[in-house]
């Protein structure tokens, strides 16, 4: 027998657990700052729990960019504000809840 989510109630071939958090997601805030040595680092906010190490990994692998997540806040290496918006739109989340 399948294992059963236990958030949704679904068999875990079926959950939509994960699709529903993104489509719910509160605003995304995307913006850049000054770093050490005048580098740039592009911070993203509003995202929370697991949702925020998943993302974080993705977003460094699609940018090929280094980057931590901490603290609700994932920060990225370089300047990468439009790109982070594209690689979020094709991730799944919703544009009306991307603010870059």
């Amino acid at each position: 027998m399948a294992e059963i989510c236990p958030k949704c109630g679904l068999p875990k071939e079926l959950c939509v657990c994960e699709v529903l958090d993104r489509e719910t997601t509160k605003k995304i805030k995307v913006y850049k700052e000054r770093k050490k040595f005048q580098k740039y680092a592009t911070i993203v906010e509003g995202l929370t729990g697991d949702e925020l190490e998943k993302t974080a990994k993705a977003l460094k692998q699609m940018l090929a960019c280094g980057g931590t997540h901490k603290n609700g806040v994932i920060e990225l290496q370089g300047d990468h504000k439009d790109g982070v918006k594209k690689a979020l739109l094709s991730l799944g989340y919703p544009e009306s809840s991307i603010d870059a």
